[in-house]
């Protein structure tokens, strides 16, 4: 599995001109799903999702985790409120190897993704202890965000850097 990971002051997808998951602070999640990826690659990318350390302390290092800012209170929410959004995309597992034209063979088949960027969704809201907010797996979707920093990192589970 292959994800790039934003931090942002907010961030929404919208489906049909219908906004189907939205956030206020907190990390953009585009995952992309390899034909070899296994519920390990899923369990282990939520992991370390939730625990990168990219969200400035009281002296303004990056030493907080999203786990650490969506455990803070807020006084105003009854509910609790999302801090991921996870959007599924092919896109990320192109080869460019040959030409220019990308290709997607490698891209995990419907059968196989949907489960694995269910069950890394599921992991991650019990991580955080809150839902998850989502796109629309294989919808056309157009995500609107205001990355905070800009903070962008890019995790592969071939590489378990």
């Amino acid at each position: 599995m292959r994800a790039v990971i934003q931090r942002v002051a907010s961030a929404s997808v919208t489906v049909d001109q219908r906004v189907v998951g939205s956030i206020a602070r907190g990390l953009v999640v585009l995952i992309g799903i390899h034909k070899e990826d296994t519920a390990t690659d899923s369990a282990w990318l939520a992991q370390k999702v939730a625990g990168l350390r990219i969200f400035e302390d009281g002296e303004g290092k990056m030493n907080r985790s999203i786990v650490d800012v969506a455990s803070e209170p807020r006084a105003s929410t009854v509910s609790v409120e999302p801090t991921i959004l996870a959007i599924s995309q092919f896109t990320l597992i192109a080869s460019t190897r040959k030409g220019n034209r990308p290709s997607f063979n490698d891209a995990a088949k419907p059968d196989l993704a949907i489960p694995l960027y269910e069950s890394f969704i599921r992991e991650l809201e019990t991580l955080l202890q809150r839902p998850v907010a989502r796109g629309q797996f294989g919808a056309m979707m157009q995500v609107a965000l205001v990355n905070d920093g800009p903070v962008t990192i890019i995790l592969d589970t071939r590489s378990s850097e």
